[in-house]
């Protein structure tokens, strides 16, 4: 298992009781894979640096997990089409 950070930007639309959900079916994406979080950072809703779609805020959850190499692309496929994900990057962390 690798260590990488993984930063997902979520649609600031989402109500009081469907943002704790849609964080953790992020959290279930990873772990389901084989996938295990290390530390969580909730930043809350920030402006964005530039509008994606009509939204120029978005909530930001900074985790570093841990994942074995071969399941990335099953992680990144399951958040690329999930409508509640704005952006999101996974990034190698150095060794």
């Amino acid at each position: 298992m690798r260590e990488y950070e993984l930063a997902v930007v979520i649609r600031p639309d989402l109500g009081e009781e469907e943002l704790p959900e849609a964080l953790e079916r992020v959290r279930r994406l990873v772990t389901s894979r084989g996938g295990e979080i290390v530390k969580e950072d909730q930043w809350g809703k920030r402006r964005l640096a530039y509008p994606i779609g009509k939204h120029l805020e978005g909530n930001y959850l900074i985790s570093e997990v841990k994942l074995p190499p071969e399941r990335i692309k099953d992680i990144e496929s399951g958040l690329h089409i999930s409508e509640e994900v704005l952006r999101h990057i996974l990034i190698r962390k150095d060794d």
